[in-house]
């Protein structure tokens, strides 16, 4: 193997004088460098035609104003900073309880339950079907709405024949009435929060069988 060694190519500064390429500046006006520019302004004015103090103070405002930008954006950035440190603390605390989403499907394993809730709109009875990913209802639950609110469910993860249902995705489909006036209602589960994710749009929990969902999604931590 061939060694490849220093050369005049590896340092094209190298013609020019420079052991190394030059540092590069920094352009910007901090507030040391206006307040000089301002006091030689004021050393080298011409005599007969001094400063306009109507100019002066409008300097010293845009200084002022500068400065007050800067100020802001750190203190913008300290409570942006503490705002993550509140979420950081406040996800820790949701690990481990179980949270209600609004979804209908949910990833089990084989003879696993799940519970959750219906929206139930009036009072009366509620049905709740369990259907496999081949589009085939496994097992059917018959509840009893006392009135318009949350009438919550559980499914033990059993089949209609009673053996254990198999590991796979489940959706649930919750109606109520008859015939011609059967209404589709709202179905919410339940799943334990395995961890908690800080994204730039806010907290997002993931769920055990459901995935990922924002925490503006969750309707209830218990």
């Amino acid at each position: 193997m061939t060694a490849i060694g220093s050369t005049s190519n590896d340092n094209p500064w190298g013609a020019m004088g420079l052991a190394n390429q030059p540092t590069q500046r920094d352009t910007g006006l901090g507030q040391a460098d206006f307040l000089r520019l301002m006091t030689e302004q004021l050393k080298h004015q011409d005599p007969l035609n001094p400063l306009d103090n109507t100019q002066f103070l409008g300097q010293l405002a845009q200084f002022s104003t500068v400065q007050g930008i800067g100020d802001m954006q750190l203190a913008m950035g300290s409570m942006a900073s503490v705002m993550e440190s509140d979420q950081a603390l406040r996800a820790a605390a949701l690990v481990g309880h179980d949270a209600l989403v609004e979804v209908d499907s949910v990833a089990l394993s084989g003879g696993g339950g799940v519970s959750g809730e219906i929206a139930a709109e009036t009072s009366g009875p509620v049905v709740v079907e369990v259907v496999n990913e081949a589009g085939v209802t496994v097992q059917r639950l018959e509840l009893e709405a006392t009135g318009a609110g949350a009438l919550e469910f559980a499914w033990d993860g059993r089949a209609a024949d009673g053996g254990n249902a198999p590991a796979g995705n489940y959706t649930f489909r919750a109606s109520s009435g008859a015939g011609e006036d059967t209404r589709s209602l709202q179905v919410r589960l339940a799943a334990k929060v395995e961890s908690v994710s800080i994204e730039p749009t806010g907290l997002v929990l993931n769920l055990e069988g459901l995935g990922s969902h924002p925490l503006s999604s969750v309707r209830r931590v218990g």
